[in-house]
């Protein structure tokens, strides 16, 4: 699977996930701040989903390896390994 088709197939669960998980929050009355990134959930999602059909022992070398280099056309907005990582709490759920 290339990295456009997961790409779209996880955009798509997102664009249908993301607004019912935060109309759950706003009804259990939990305050999600959420700023606008660079990089969409379904962007972060996508990489690692990648790293984990990737042959990658390690995330950091499949980032700094595969994606910085070679998957920056994908991602327009693309950040260092150490944003990323930063970024990755607020994408789990």
């Amino acid at each position: 699977m290339d990295t456009i088709a997961i790409f779209c197939a996880i955009d798509d669960f997102c664009k249908g996930f993301e607004p019912r998980w935060e109309q759950r929050l706003l009804e259990l009355s939990l305050k999600w701040r959420r700023r606008r990134g660079k990089l969409c959930l379904s962007e972060v999602m996508t990489i690692m989903v990648g790293f984990h059909l990737s042959g990658y022992r390690t995330f950091k070398a499949y980032y700094l390896d595969q994606v910085l280099r070679y998957q920056r056309p994908y991602f327009p907005g693309l950040v260092s390994y150490n944003r990323f990582v930063e970024l990755l709490p607020g994408s789990l759920i």
